[in-house]
């Protein structure tokens, strides 16, 4: 009823011509007190990219007081639904400023600058409307947009597979010491098949991860409202991430737009 509520005041508003201004901070019949829900700004362009990030002078106005990225383009864009972020077109070129000739979003890496999430909700909607390849990333069956939970760094984090070109579901744990820029991946799941992504379909995924009284951590992905697939690391690969991180995601070989993303304090895991 609560998603309801806001589609319609969405529409309203746009019918209007006015944007609605974000949800303040508050507990509601859909989980737990919103910590965090940034929204992209109400015109169209670059939110912030990675020139902004590795030329904080000469990018200072692209860079976001919600995120920051070392590799790809967010812009905001108009959909049917409003206002939504949208990760440019597929394409292995740096990107200036603006993104103008490029966006390098064939990989796309975007954290929050927050660092204190720890037992949380991730709720957003995710919509596909492709994936590709470039020379340089050629094409994966793992390509897709991938969600980074208690993010350390880019070589100790949590990582929920949600749209992957091959339809899987996949909970992961990445550790430091190894050859994928210099962690290793560990699979906390089953591969779970049978989730494809159709294009242009607005899809809400739900992520929430809890340290447990033994000193494991659960992590379970909803999509559109029913679990499709749980975890509890024990400590697999290393030790369990039980400290608050950054939250991100991650695109590969994939033209997304995301939206309504929200964190709320962590909603039971059945």
């Amino acid at each position: 009823m609560t998603k309801i509520r806001t589609l319609v005041a969405a529409l309203s508003a746009a019918a209007l011509g006015v944007v609605a201004m974000p949800t303040p901070l508050s507990a509601d019949a859909a989980g737990g007190l919103v910590l965090f829900s940034p929204t992209p700004p109400p015109v169209t362009g670059v939110v912030t990219n990675e020139f902004a990030f590795w030329n904080p002078r000469l990018g200072a106005s692209r860079i976001s007081g919600d995120w920051t990225m070392n590799s790809g383009s967010v812009f905001s864009a108009t959909t049917p639904l409003g206002y939504s972020y949208y990760s440019g077109n597929i394409d292995d070129n740096n990107p200036d400023a603006l993104s103008r000739g490029g966006t390098h979003s064939a990989i796309f890496r975007m954290t929050s600058r927050r660092d204190d999430f720890r037992d949380v909700t991730v709720n957003m909607a995710l919509s596909i409307a492709g994936f590709g390849a470039t020379e340089s990333t050629p094409a994966k069956t793992w390509d897709g947009v991938h969600l980074w939970l208690r993010y350390q760094n880019d070589r100790h984090t949590y990582y929920a597979s949600l749209a992957r070109r091959d339809g899987r579901v996949v909970i992961k744990k990445k550790c430091p010491g190894g050859w994928v820029n210099g962690g290793s991946y560990h699979e906390l799941s089953e591969e779970v098949d049978g989730f494809p992504m159709r294009r242009n379909l607005w899809k809400d995924f739900s992520v929430t991860t809890r340290n447990n009284p033994d000193g494991s951590v659960a992590i379970q992905i909803k999509r559109e409202g029913d679990v499709v697939v749980s975890a509890v690391d024990h400590g697999v690969g290393c030790a369990p991430i039980t400290q608050p991180g950054a939250l991100g995601l991650r695109g590969d070989n994939s033209r997304f737009y995301f939206r309504d993303f929200e964190v709320r304090t962590a909603a039971a895991i059945g």
